[in-house]
């Protein structure tokens, strides 16, 4: 009897339209307090008052300005970053050759292929215990920022000076802290999640292995689909809000400068006090999580079966004392 291959069958695409962030002009501090604050979702502000940074940072002036010291950077021969397998490598510029490498599209001189791209992510002197803070490592540019202070300046938490060569994409992760993306120079693209959507996104501690937002592999990650994806293109002069705990995916669509400014949303006793890159969960929810492991690790004494049932039990425990119902 003559076998006939079955054809391939081909995965769904189901992805969900892109949902437009809200872009909102001239927002004071207190109505951003007041009305946009307490909905804990991604805003786009717009006209605010920044300094003379959007039109002083030139990639000439930025190179005077700061001069030769030396900065830490990744180095990247794709586009796309990939924090979890590490396709960067880590190299260390004077801070104008930086700028000008990072600014260019082909490269006479480079790490790894005439086309890297370059990334910087401000750190601490010493990362062990200090935070990233522009008026410490980038004393003479930071006298050009007006940053908005939402916030209270004991709820400050970091300032993150960051330069993107074009095209390079940032993988998908979670902060837990609140934080202001400015845009100073340049454009980008950033796509968000919510964290309700946590279990469709594939996660490997507060970062996503789905890395192309765009064209994922569904036949691996097929539950992706069902992620509500949020997008918005930030132009100089731009601040997104993006509250703790939403999932961010960014694109540089052009060499570009951008200012994050994190505080904390809890009290200052919820976080872990050696956390330098407010990226460490929360005091009560690593605490929770090591218990829910070691409970996980006490079903295993049962039959599968039985392992199962409790699981299942476990599961719906959780989302009767846990979830939210309320969510928008």
């Amino acid at each position: 009897m003559e076998r006939r291959e079955q054809p391939a069958v081909a995965v769904e695409r189901r992805e969900q339209p892109a949902v437009a962030v809200e872009r909102l002009g001239g927002v004071t501090r207190e109505r951003f307090l007041r009305d946009i604050y307490p909905q804990r979702k991604p805003v786009v502000l717009t006209g605010l008052e920044l300094g003379t940074c959007t039109t002083k940072w030139t990639i000439d002036y930025l190179s005077q300005a700061e001069g030769s010291k030396e900065v830490k950077i990744h180095v990247s021969a794709v586009p796309q970053m990939d924090f979890l397998s590490k396709n960067f490598v880590y190299r260390t510029l004077p801070f104008d050759v930086f700028v000008r490498r990072a600014a260019e599209v082909k490269h006479k001189e480079y790490f790894l292929t005439e086309d890297e791209k370059y990334y910087l992510r401000s750190v601490g002197e010493d990362v062990r215990k200090d935070i990233a803070d522009i008026r410490k490592q980038f004393p003479i540019l930071a006298e050009d920022v007006n940053i908005p202070e939402y916030f209270e300046k004991e709820q400050f938490f970091s300032s993150v000076f960051r330069i993107s060569s074009a095209g390079l994409q940032l993988w998908t992760h979670y902060d837990v802290m609140d934080n202001f993306l400015i845009q100073v120079t340049g454009k980008k693209r950033v796509v968000l999640y919510s964290p309700r959507d946590a279990p469709y996104l594939y996660l490997s501690g507060t970062k996503s292995e789905v890395l192309d937002v765009d064209n994922p592999d569904l036949e691996k990650y097929p539950l992706f689909v069902k992620a509500k994806r949020y997008q918005c293109v930030l132009e100089a002069g731009d601040v997104l809000f993006i509250p703790a705990l939403w999932f961010h995916n960014v694109i540089s669509e052009e060499f570009g400068v951008a200012l994050n400014v994190f505080w904390k949303h809890l009290p200052a006793e919820s976080y872990d006090k050696t956390d330098t890159y407010g990226n460490k969960d929360p005091m009560a929810a690593s605490r929770a999580i090591q218990i829910l492991d070691r409970a996980l690790k006490t079903l295993e004494e049962l039959p599968e079966e039985y392992r199962d049932f409790y699981a299942r039990r476990m599961v719906l425990r959780i989302q009767e004392k846990a979830y939210r119902n309320d969510y928008g």
